[in-house]
């Protein structure tokens, strides 16, 4: 009963995002004079992901390996991409694996063609996106092929795996964690700039969240992962 807006602001938003959370914070923070060490959560919502989606900008190169050969050979990753979207998948691959709906193993995984595939991204992406046919079902072959990626990768690469972002069909599932690994840059940002904002204004104690577009809140560390 005793929740209430004490204080809204509107400032102009720029290409710098840390600009635009900078100036509102300060703003609000001004307007309010509220004791700073009392703030216990602070929460941003933003449409950095859709932009960079929309406005073809600031994605990431990434490599996509699908894990379902000979299955999944009839239809080609990115098959229904535009054109002028196709640029972010560097390099893709589909290797020998993957799993029928009821969990039976279609082909072993190909170990030697994943860490091939992977040693060829090396310097030329630092973000990689891994799919697999009914992998929501079963990820074993999703889950080794991303230890194989940081073996040969180094354990700083950005890994998306489908099992962890979408359903059952191998298309959109696919589709999604390829924009997952793209987006690995733009979440830092935001997320960063959010946080720096509040550290620089002296808001250290609060709880920081970014909003959904479901009205629930997800922590920093859950938009760094799956932006």
């Amino acid at each position: 009963e005793h929740l209430k807006v004490i204080a809204e602001v509107k400032y102009p938003t720029s290409g710098n995002i840390f600009e635009g959370i900078m100036g509102a914070v300060q703003k609000l923070l001004k307007q309010t004079q509220v004791d700073r060490s009392q703030i216990r959560q602070a929460m941003l919502g933003t449409t950095q992901c859709t932009n960079a989606i929309v406005e073809r900008k600031n994605l990431a190169r990434i490599g996509l390996l699908r894990i379902g050969a000979p299955a999944t050979l009839g239809v080609p990753p990115m098959a229904d991409w535009a054109d002028d979207i196709r640029f972010i998948c560097e390099k893709s691959a589909v290797i020998g694996g993957g799993f029928e709906y009821d969990g039976k193993q279609l082909a072993p995984l190909d170990e030697e063609a994943a860490r091939a595939f992977f040693a060829s991204l090396v310097g030329r992406v630092e973000s990689v996106a891994i799919s697999c046919v009914f992998s929501p079902v079963r990820n074993d072959h999703e889950l080794r092929a991303a230890e194989i990626c940081r073996e040969v990768m180094g354990p700083d690469v950005h890994i998306s795996i489908s099992s962890e972002i979408g359903s059952m069909g191998l298309v959109e599932r696919e589709n999604a964690t390829i924009l997952n690994a793209a987006l690995y840059k733009v979440a830092e940002r935001f997320t960063e700039g959010f946080a720096y904002s509040l550290a620089q204004e002296g808001v250290t104690n609060a709880d920081v969240y970014l909003s959904q577009n479901d009205g629930t809140l997800m922590t920093m560390e859950h938009a760094r992962r799956y932006p």
